[in-house]
């Protein structure tokens, strides 16, 4: 079942908004409390894709958060990603305005909020939480990991980019501080994510004691999870269904 909902944020109101909106999924199967969730969004926005993720991980017995990482920039048309990569003006613009709508920085600011709210809900069990994230939303996810080592069990990332760069700001030198299991597929011939960045996030991340799988998977190209992909693969993305399942329920049901 799909709930949309109004989060109240620091900078909301100054923003000249009430809250910043979200979308909550839950099992359509009993009452709960349920182990919680985040599902961070890729960089296309929200859509009946991401509803579709939401509502399949829920059906996996998750209460499910799906926050809109682009709050900030107000109310927005359906982003046609292939439109803005193909130069198109209109979409090239929207899709600028959007990604500047938000940072690193806000992003953790604003997952600290989503904790928050979480925490309160009667339907969910979250005193930890499991974090998946896709594209832009794999960084958010891994990211989130290392900001918040004592609320997050269970965080995936699947075809993000540049979880391992030369930036002092990269998110693998938070690996030091993550204390949940973890969960890294990258994507086959993806420049924000090579061989390099793969082996040196691997190698963080054993040098910190995380368990953790780190990998690029042949064939699957960027964006390969949404349905609405020009490159979604449904045999990789059914191997990241079961993948991503298991690692939440081995650290959040067990």
């Amino acid at each position: 079942m799909k709930t949309e909902v109004s989060i109240a944020m620091p900078d909301a109101r100054a923003l000249g908004f009430d809250g910043a909106r979200a979308f909550v999924f839950t099992p359509d199967q009993g009452e709960g409390p349920w182990p919680a969730a985040i599902l961070y969004m890729d960089a296309p926005a929200i859509r009946p894709a991401m509803f579709e993720m939401g509502e399949r991980l829920a059906q996996a017995g998750y209460y499910v958060l799906l926050p809109d990482v682009f709050w900030r920039a107000g109310p927005y048309p359906p982003l046609d990603i292939v439109k803005a990569r193909a130069g198109d003006p209109e979409m090239g613009a929207l899709f600028a305005k959007l990604r500047a709508s938000t940072n690193a920085n806000l992003q953790m600011q604003d997952t600290g909020v989503w904790l928050d709210w979480l925490a309160k809900q009667p339907k969910a069990k979250a005193g930890k939480v499991g974090v998946t994230g896709y594209c832009m939303g794999g960084g958010i996810a891994f990211r989130a990991a290392g900001t918040f080592p004592g609320r997050i069990a269970a965080a995936a990332s699947f075809h993000g980019g540049n979880l391992a760069t030369d930036a002092e700001d990269s998110p693998h030198r938070l690996a030091p501080k993550i204390e949940a299991k973890v969960l890294i597929a990258g994507a086959d011939e993806d420049r924000s994510f090579d061989a390099a960045q793969c082996e040196r996030l691997d190698a963080a991340l054993k040098s910190a004691g995380v368990e953790a799988e780190v990998s690029i998977w042949a064939g699957a190209k960027h964006g390969w999870v949404p349905t609405d992909m020009p490159v979604y693969n449904k045999a990789a993305a059914e191997r990241h269904w079961l993948e991503l399942i298991k690692l939440f329920d081995g650290a959040l049901k067990a």
